[in-house]
């Protein structure tokens, strides 16, 4: 039986700190070293066809496009770095820095996936790429005076080819705006004309402002959409923390997942510290 995640009273209606990118970096990636092992309790994600929830399907992209071939690219994106499932130190670290989101204020509202495949971005190029659209996605945020968090996960289909999934806080009068912009990061990240199908963007919950409108209905589908990101977990993470879903994450060269720095292990340490005082 599912529950709906629960948040500590005397965080409520907190501001986490301001987004904080690599300063050497045009790409906005945070490290995932360090992680705590221990899974995150009582955390349950919901099963299929459950009432009132969205299903998070992925639109398929055109087949047999042809791959451009890149350079080395992201943090730590070498061609010797490869993976084939999300271990439960990375399910752990995801399951924990969206609840965190929800604590500083920044839930994630918004399911966006890119199919870097169908944009001609080799496995390689992956992380760059994502890390890039992401960078232009919140300094298009912040040139408005809105903050924003994160999460990415890297997955390989033998339909769909390398793509991303992102969660991630979209103010609603921001959705328009970032809509007309996404289309044109992509050209400028691939320098290729858009493909249809590439992007899929769509708010959690299926409307805008659920997660004010409707909180707990909101927390319901977040549930659901977190658990398809992390789908593609290895038998340990799916056992640690009861994943419903789960599919092959086929394989990935480079980082696999990433947070935002103001939901980071780090970032997360500090709140508790902070608590204490």
């Amino acid at each position: 039986m599912m529950t709906v995640p629960m948040f500590k009273t005397q965080n409520e209606g907190r501001r986490g700190p301001c987004l904080k990118l690599h300063r050497k970096r045009y790409f906005g990636e945070v490290s995932m070293r360090g992680l705590n092992r221990q899974p995150v309790s009582g955390y349950r994600f919901a099963g299929a066809g459950r009432a009132n929830l969205l299903k998070y399907l992925i639109l398929g992209v055109r087949p047999n496009l042809a791959i451009k071939r890149g350079a080395r690219g992201g943090a730590r994106n070498s061609a010797s770095r490869v993976s084939h499932a999300l271990s439960v130190s990375q399910v752990t670290n995801l399951i924990a820095a969206s609840e965190f989101a929800e604590t500083i204020g920044l839930p994630f509202n918004r399911m966006i996936t890119v199919h870097w495949q169908g944009a001609g971005i080799p496995l390689l190029g992956m992380a760059k790429a994502t890390g890039r659209f992401i960078d232009l996605l919140t300094r298009a945020l912040a040139r408005h005076a809105f903050k924003t968090a994160w999460l990415w996960v890297h997955e390989n289909g033998d339909r769909k080819g390398g793509h991303a999934h992102i969660l991630m806080y979209v103010p609603a009068q921001m959705v328009s705006i970032i809509g007309k912009l996404q289309k044109r990061w992509l050209r400028t990240i691939t320098d290729s004309p858009y493909q249809c199908g590439v992007i899929c963007s769509r708010p959690i919950g299926g409307r805008l402002g659920l997660e004010i409108g409707n909180p707990a209905l909101h927390a319901l589908n977040l549930e659901t959409a977190l658990g398809y990101v992390l789908k593609g977990a290895d038998a340990a993470a799916v056992k640690s923390h009861n994943l419903t879903r789960v599919e092959p994450g086929g394989l990935i060269i480079g980082k696999r997942c990433g947070v935002s720095q103001n939901i980071s292990p780090k970032a997360r340490k500090d709140d508790k510290k902070c608590l204490r005082f």
